[in-house]
C-alpha cells in the first residue's frame, strides 16, 4: 500500500489534492520546491461537501503565503477523484506547457494512498516515468500504521478498494512491484 518511492528531481510536480495535512502537504511541497526537485506544481483538486473554495485553491493560497511564486503553480479545481485529478490535471498542464516535453513527474499525496496514486498515473499517463514523496501527516511512523486509528482505516480501505478499481479499469499495476493482492496480504495481515 505504501511502496518506498525516493523522490527525484522531475520535469514537474503533481499534486493531489486533500483537505486533511495540508499544512503537512505544503511544507513537503514547498521544501521540494526550494531544492528544485520541480520548477512547476500541478495542484489537482476540487471542491468537498461544505467547502466554497477546491482544495486546489486552498492549497495554493498556502504555498503563496510561504513564498511559493504563483507563476510556478498550475491549478485544476474540478476534480473530484484520483482518476479525474491525472485525466484533468494533465489535460491542465497540456494548456500551458507541452505535454511532450514532460519525461518525469513527482507525485505527492497522501501516504496511505501511495500505491493507488502510482497505479492511477500508470493507467492514465503511462509514458512518464513516476517518482513519489508521499506525505505522512498521521503523527505516526509509517510502520507503525496499524497503531493509530485514522491511518489504519485509511490504509484498510486503499486495501478494499483497489482491486475493485483495476477490474473497473481506473487502474494499472506497476512494474516492479508485486502483484497488488500479493504484496498486501504478505506486509499487512489482511
Amino acid at each position: 500500500m505504501m511502496p518506498d518511492v525516493v523522490p527525484a528531481p522531475s520535469d514537474i510536480g503533481f499534486m493531489f489534492g486533500t483537505r486533511h495535512g495540508v499544512d503537512e502537504f505544503c511544507s513537503t511541497a514547498y521544501s521540494l520546491w526550494q531544492a528544485r526537485m520541480f520548477g512547476k506544481l500541478l495542484i489537482s483538486g476540487g471542491t468537498t461537501p461544505g467547502e466554497q473554495r477546491s482544495e486546489a485553491e486552498v492549497i495554493a493560497e498556502r504555498l503563496i503565503a510561504m513564498g511559493m511564486p504563483a507563476s510556478s503553480l498550475i491549478l485544476e479545481t474540478v476534480a473530484t477523484n484520483t482518476g479525474e485529478n491525472v485525466i484533468l490535471g494533465r489535460k491542465r498542464i497540456a494548456e500551458v506547457m507541452d505535454l511532450a516535453s514532460i519525461k518525469t513527474v513527482l507525485v505527492i499525496g497522501k501516504v496511505c494512498s501511495t500505491r493507488r496514486y502510482l497505479m492511477t498515473m500508470k493507467r492514465h499517463w503511462p509514458e512518464v516515468k513516476v517518482y513519489a514523496s508521499p506525505v505522512n501527516y498521521f503523527g505516526m511512523p509509517t510502520a507503525r500504521w496499524n497503531e493509530h486509528d485514522d491511518f489504519r482505516a485509511r490504509v484498510v480501505g486503499e486495501f478494499s478498494k483497489i482491486p475493485d478499481y483495476v477490474q473497473r479499469g481506473f487502474l494499472t499495476e506497476v512494474e516492479g512491484y508485486p502483484a497488488y493482492p500479493d504484496v498486501c496480504l504478505k506486509t499487512t495481515g489482511l
